[in-house]
């Protein structure tokens, strides 16, 4: 009876101290965004990542790809898996504080010394010279969460499911930038091929004029030699870009989970339309927004529970334990009940005492990295928004930088049409006429470049804004 006593004063000890918090949460730094983005015109809180993928990247190709890509890519069905095991470890977690309970069955035989205490004894007041046991039984072990100290183990395998599930929203943004921009890649290089063929082709037309005036003796064999070499320029763009294009491909079929080969396109780099507004809205909503951010801000949730958990080692521990069941020692009256029925019901409290050094340091050092966490967290939203804040310049600058190109692609394609004209008339020089083809030649290259980098920053801003994680 007294124990009984003793167990429901400890039951109510508990219970009284079930309220208590060991250690003291940091909470997420607030102030870790600037009010606004470097390069930024946003006058509100409105931004591209809000946008489904399908809504921000509207060529039918891509968006076929991207459905593959996020069905059929293995780095994101490894995630998916990681997701499942972090959800076990969390649903077994959240068992944590319930009671164990045991089933033991048992039976034993001794054949005690006769000349020993037990063996003098049994023969005396059992009559027999083997000492027999036999047990069925329930045992109960339950320890009190006190301190907090499963709530929080609870917690923290909770943040770690969470953080499996942002893991696979982070990678899932990157496949989406990357397929697009592979394929606005892919699109470029196509439109460079039209280039390098049709200049080889005005190459030719060029060639074959400056040999018949080499016939009637107007030019010399420098002059064919010098146009034969501009037109190996073309000529080697072709197989360069072939192979760039095939390369270009096998990446992209990997990346959607397929054995590389050809990427069916309809689209061209020229019916694209480049995007001009592009609102990156405030700092604050991308914190919101981006997983990797978020995986850095659970984890400093993380940390809050693991020095939960180190400050509860320190303090003692309050267990409850039963055990009732059969108990005989013939097997003829094992079931004899009630007579074999037996229960004992006990309580204890364990403090560390040799090894409170060591659970002391332990705490410290959880202190210690819970900081660095913090710290951690700032960088990710720091890096967050300085890539953000360099596509926004980049969209800036590159407009600027197509606008010139398209100015001087017109310029350069007019030269060569007057130099043309210039030429069969003979008002203009062979090294004239080779000269002008040559720079349109790089500026229509260049110019699909440009606007591929504005087609790629646009991506590459929207990822970094967090979007690209819903893809309906």
């Amino acid at each position: 009876m007294k124990t009984l006593n003793y167990t429901a004063f400890l039951i109510v000890i508990m219970a009284l101290a079930m309220g208590c918090k060991v250690s003291k949460d940091i909470p997420v730094p607030l102030n870790a965004t600037p009010a606004a983005f470097r390069g930024s015109v946003a006058s509100d809180s409105s931004s591209i990542a809000i946008l489904p993928v399908k809504a921000f990247i509207q060529e039918p190709d891509i968006q076929q790809l991207i459905d593959t890509a996020l069905l059929r890519n293995y780095d994101l069905q490894l995630a998916v898996k990681n997701i499942e095991t972090a959800e076990l470890l969390f649903k077994q977690a959240r068992l944590g504080n319930i009671p164990v309970v045991n089933l033991q069955l048992s039976a034993s035989s001794n054949r005690p010394s006769d000349n020993s205490l037990n063996g003098l004894s049994s023969s005396q007041f059992l009559g027999t010279k083997h000492i027999e046991d036999y047990t069925a039984s329930l045992g109960l072990s339950w320890e009190a969460d006190i301190w907090g100290k499963i709530k929080n183990q609870q917690k923290s395998a909770m943040i770690a499911y969470l953080q499996t599930a942002e893991a696979r929203k982070a990678l899932q943004t990157r496949i989406v930038a990357n397929v697009a921009q592979g394929f606005y890649q892919l699109l470029m290089m196509d439109a460079q091929m039209e280039v390098a063929r049709r200049n080889l082709k005005l190459n030719d037309s060029t060639l074959r004029i400056i040999k018949m005036q080499f016939d009637v003796g107007q030019v010399t064999s420098l002059a064919i030699q010098q146009a034969e070499a501009q037109q190996l320029v073309a000529a080697q763009l072709i197989p360069e870009l072939e192979q760039a294009i095939t390369i270009q491909e096998n990446a992209l079929s990997i990346l959607t989970g397929k054995v590389p080969a050809a990427i069916e396109r309809q689209s061209s780099l020229e019916r694209i339309k480049i995007p001009v507004e592009l609102a990156s809205g405030y700092p604050a909503a991308m914190v919101s927004a981006r997983p990797d951010v978020q995986i850095a801000e659970l984890a400093l949730n993380m940390a809050n529970a693991e020095v939960g958990i180190a400050k509860a080692n320190l303090y003692p521990t309050l267990s409850i334990t039963a055990s009732g069941g059969l108990n005989s020692l013939k097997a003829s009256n094992w079931f004899n009940v009630p007579a074999s029925l037996f229960g004992v019901v006990a309580g204890g409290i364990t403090l560390p005492l040799f090894q409170r050094k060591q659970l002391k340091t332990e705490y410290e050092v959880s202190k210690i990295d819970r900081e660095k966490v913090v710290i951690q967290f700032r960088q990710a939203v720091l890096n967050a928004t300085g890539e953000v804040s360099d596509e926004l310049v980049k969209i800036q600058k590159l407009q600027e930088q197509y606008a010139i190109s398209l100015k001087r692609v017109e310029t350069l394609q007019q030269a060569v049409k007057n130099s043309n004209l210039l030429f069969k008339n003979g008002m203009a020089t062979y090294l004239e006429v080779i000269t002008a083809q040559s720079n349109s030649l790089q500026s229509e290259l260049a110019l699909a470049a440009v606007k591929t980098s504005q087609l790629i920053a646009a991506v590459e801003l929207y990822r970094a804004l967090g979007g690209g994680v819903n893809k309906l």
